[in-house]
Order: C-alpha cells, then structure tokens, then sequence
C-alpha cells in the first residue's frame, strides 16, 4: 500500500495530477478539494493516497490532507458508493460540509450531489451518520481562484469527463452555468455547479 507520495508537483489538472517522485511520475485522481490545496507546478507537494486495484487497472487516489482520505474511505465503504462516486462528492462539497450533512441526516444536500440518488443518500447517512458524530475532526480545504473563461470551461469540461460523466451532458451543464451565471466562475466552481 502506497500511503502518501512527497516529490515535485510536475503536472495538475482538477481531476488529476502527477507527482515526480525522483524521476518516476504517479498519476492520481484528485478531488477538487485537493486541488485547489496543491501548490504550483514545480513546487514540492505531498498527498495522502489510496491504492484501488481491480482486475483491469491500479487507480491511486490523492488527497491534501489526510481527514479528507478518512473521508473518502468512509464513502467508499458504504454499500453502491465506488471511489468515482466518492470523488465526485468530494468535488462537489467539501469535507465539512459532507460530514455536517452526513450527521444532520440532511437527505436533500447529499442527493443533490451529481450521481447520488435517493436509495444512495440515505444508505450513506444510514452507514455513516453514527461513525461522523463520533469523529468530529473537520478541514475544510479552502478553493483558489481560476483562470481565464475559455480555459476554465475547458478544463471544468475535461475535469467532468474523467469524473464519469458523458461529455456532451458536461458541456450542455457548462453552458447552462455560464449563460446564467457569467464567465467569472473559477474553475471549481464551475465544476461544483455542474455536480450538482
């Protein structure tokens, strides 16, 4: 089990990123929450990892700081919850806000999450509502601001993508968003938006 990579950030996107670990390049999925706590290319970096391995691939997970890994690992313990879908939902809300709505049983703000349906919502509070009221550690990652309009729909679209979902329903969300909202979203927002 790989627990957490230290090197130089050599490439970062919001779906992934790629950790030079003395010459070797790891590839891992991240969360939009990681990925606003990334530092710039370049730079030395360290996430905490999780090592999926199934019968046609060996996915690493990343993430900044080691609360939103327990997190991920709860989610995906829960019954129907894979680490896509677990990705997804720590894109879309952070850490604290998930465990607050987890610990409310608030069913409305986790099936608002892209993907989750309502039998999903209440199995995750069902699962873990006792677990999240008896660890009370939250850190809420903070979210960095963007780039330019075009770029930010490029890359909230690639972003989208990779998470699972189909590109043309991507881009019409996107679209959707920018028309209504304006082209000053960063990038996260963008893609939290779309989540939802």
């Amino acid at each position: 089990m790989i627990a957490y990579l230290e090197g130089k950030l050599a490439y970062k996107d919001p779906a992934y990123a790629i950790i030079d670990v003395q010459g070797v390049g790891y590839e891992v999925r991240i969360s939009l929450q990681t990925y606003s706590a990334l530092p710039e290319l370049g730079d030395k970096s360290k996430v905490f990892t999780f090592l999926n391995i199934r019968d046609d691939a060996h996915i690493l997970f990343g993430f900044a700081e080691p609360d939103e890994k327990k997190l991920f690992l709860d989610l995906v313990g829960v019954s129907g919850v894979g680490p896509a879908t677990a990705l997804v939902m720590l894109s879309s809300l952070s850490s604290s806000e998930i465990r607050h709505a987890i610990m409310n049983e608030d069913l409305r703000v986790v099936q608002s999450i892209k993907g989750i349906g309502s039998k999903t919502a209440q199995r995750v509070i069902l699962e873990l509502k006792d677990k999240m009221r008896k660890d009370s550690l939250t850190s809420p990652a903070p979210f960095l601001a963007g780039i330019s309009g075009g770029q930010v729909r490029s890359e909230a679209l690639a972003a989208l993508v990779t998470l699972g979902i189909p590109k043309p329903s991507a881009e019409k969300s996107l679209d959707t968003i920018l028309k209504r909202e304006g082209d000053q979203l960063t990038v996260e927002e963008l893609i939290k938006l779309a989540l939802r």
